[in-house]
């Protein structure tokens, strides 16, 4: 696929979190948040992680955009070996979600990644992080607010979050009657285009699809191991 890993961090003995914020600051200057989607989107991929027995276990699917129907999905286990460390979470997860990336032999036009995007105190979540590592358009799609505010001004199905004036995000109810999803730009798409293509890859549950069933396979995978 070309992907080339950017991850522009390596740990020494004098990483610092201090450090860590800075350089995610500068990476946030490079995030485009303009929409540079095709017209017409032919595959969607998902992203999504899960840990055991001190492995991290990265998954991406890959689904037509119009049917949602599965077209490949690809697992890769690495040694965990990046601690958590909230507001860092990227630093650890985009190793094995790079991994199970560059495995896949159908390319997708976007990638929804569970995480957040631009949406995050340091402007680069792991969505944006990613898209950034791998060039590609991203989307964070998160379960819950890290940051900012909900403006109850939504005139579009959702509702602007802001953080010191500053619209990052949205709150989205893709299902009545659930709970809302945020979502951000990751890389290379505007918010608006973001919350579309969330939205058509929603189906019966709260959690688009690629996403979902990322995290389907991502917890088979824990349990095979945890057995």
């Amino acid at each position: 696929m070309g992907f080339e890993l950017r991850l522009r961090v390596k740990l020494s003995p004098r990483f610092s979190i201090k450090k860590a914020h800075m350089m995610q600051r500068q990476l946030s200057k490079q995030v485009i948040r303009e929409n540079q989607l095709p017209k017409t989107i032919k595959y969607v991929a998902g992203v999504d992680l899960a840990y055991a027995k001190g492995m991290s276990v990265g998954v991406a699917t890959v689904l037509k955009f119009d049917s949602l129907s599965l077209v490949e999905s690809q697992v890769a286990c690495l040694k965990t070996r990046f601690p958590y460390i909230p507001t860092l979470l990227s630093f650890r997860e985009i190793p094995p979600a790079y991994s199970a990336i560059k495995k896949l032999q159908t390319e997708p036009d976007v990638f929804l990644v569970d995480g957040q995007g631009f949406a995050h105190p340091y402007r680069l979540g792991f969505a944006t992080h990613l898209g950034l590592a791998i060039d590609k358009p991203t989307i964070g799609v998160a379960k819950s607010l890290l940051c900012g505010k909900v403006e109850p001004v939504g005139e579009h199905g959702w509702l602007p979050l802001t953080d010191r004036g500053e619209i990052i995000g949205a709150e989205v109810v893709t299902k009545p009657g659930t709970k809302p999803i945020y979502v951000s730009v990751g890389h290379r798409v505007s918010l608006k285009r973001a919350i579309d293509v969330v939205m058509q890859c929603t189906r019966s549950y709260r959690i688009p699809e690629p996403i979902r069933r990322a995290h389907m396979i991502a917890g088979e995978e824990k349990r095979n191991r945890l057995t």
